[in-house]
């Protein structure tokens, strides 16, 4: 499959999503600045949501709709006030977007409404991310597959009937490119509670490409996601994390998320294919083994003992697999220390 111009799978690099989210702390200038940083770190595209606080949740201060959960980082405040601070103003997006493709990045979106997939089809976004807290509202799956173009779905908490009736909505109205995300809706996340060696059942489970949207700190997670058939990587992305804002605690830094589109590739580029024996860059490498030897000069008719027969480094002599059965014959003509030894010489 191809997400714009770039193709996406198992004979490709990994494809690798710098989410923006609310790190632009509600400034243009930041947003801007963030794209610049993650185009010079590497980075493969740009990721947005697209919403507002009203299209999010009810304007309430009560109950289920103020965050007192004393493990989440947004304790203390309001689900419509976070969102308020949290999102990306809609005005923005055409001039995120223009500057990340100057900066040779694809740029697209997470939409949470209907209205947030009508406004992003202005803007002839090349593909829709589903949030996984999102994955079950199969209206707007459904809405973002009627475009026809490629999807790719955070799983988060879903169950594989949660998964099963997603991936349905989407291919029934008419999604033909599928990407499903690996997620561990925790923020950050820990790798202990990550699980990726769910990603290659879940290729096998749906039949689509597989990657890992990514809340853990540092690469190791995602480097182990690309060995395990991951095809892409999506990490929330901030110029510093010391410089606050919603998801800046689980966000990369820009050497980091340069880190991280090496060590993937390398990851990748080991994968390679079975094989075993030499490969034709080890070929050289064959002559560091051991093999037999002279060890001693010796004449016509001298016998092969332990003391002239030496299993030693290079291996330009018989394997060492002959040992045994050399011990004990003769030499058929004078040899001098060092004859790697040939079976022409062996009596």
């Amino acid at each position: 499959m191809k997400i714009a111009d770039r193709p996406i799978g198992r004979g490709e690099a990994p494809f690798i999503i710098a989410e923006m989210s609310g790190n632009h702390n509600q400034s243009l200038e930041r947003a801007l600045a963030i794209v610049d940083a993650a185009a010079d770190a590497g980075a493969h595209a740009l990721k947005l949501q697209t919403y507002t606080a009203d299209t999010m949740t009810l304007d309430l201060t009560t109950g289920e709709f103020f965050i007192d959960d004393p493990k989440s980082l947004w304790k203390g405040h309001t689900a419509h006030g976070l969102y308020q601070q949290a999102y990306t103003p809609w005005e923005w997006h055409g001039p995120i977007f223009e500057h990340a493709k100057k900066r040779g990045m694809i740029a697209f979106s997470s939409p949470f409404d209907d209205s947030a997939v009508d406004f992003l089809e202005t803007l002839d976004v090349p593909c829709y991310k589903i949030a996984s807290f999102e994955v079950t509202d199969l209206p707007l799956i459904r809405r973002a597959a009627r475009t026809g173009k490629p999807l790719i779905m955070s799983t988060g908490m879903a169950s594989i009937a949660d998964l099963g009736e997603a991936v349905e909505a989407a291919r029934s109205a008419g999604c033909k490119d599928l990407v499903l995300l690996k997620c561990t809706s925790t923020y950050p996340a820990t790798p202990d509670n990550t699980n990726i060696a769910t990603i290659p059942h879940m290729r096998d489970l749906f039949q689509c490409e597989v990657g890992l949207s990514d809340h853990t700190m540092g690469i190791g997670v995602a480097v182990a996601a690309v060995a395990l058939g991951a095809t892409v990587i999506e990490k929330h992305f901030t110029l510093a994390r010391a410089d606050g804002g919603v998801d800046s605690a689980c966000s990369m830094e820009p050497a980091e998320m340069a880190a991280l589109v090496a060590e993937t590739e390398r990851a990748w580029q080991a994968l390679g294919e079975v094989r075993y024996g030499p490969t034709e860059a080890e070929a050289r490498a064959v002559t560091r083994r051991r093999s037999l030897y002279i060890g001693e000069d010796m004449k016509a008719g001298d016998i092969l003992t332990e003391k002239t027969l030496r299993r030693i480094r290079p291996g330009l002599g018989l394997p060492p697999k002959f040992y045994e059965e050399l011990l004990g014959r003769p030499v058929t003509r004078d040899v001098t220390k060092g004859t790697p030894v040939s079976w022409d010489i062996v009596g």
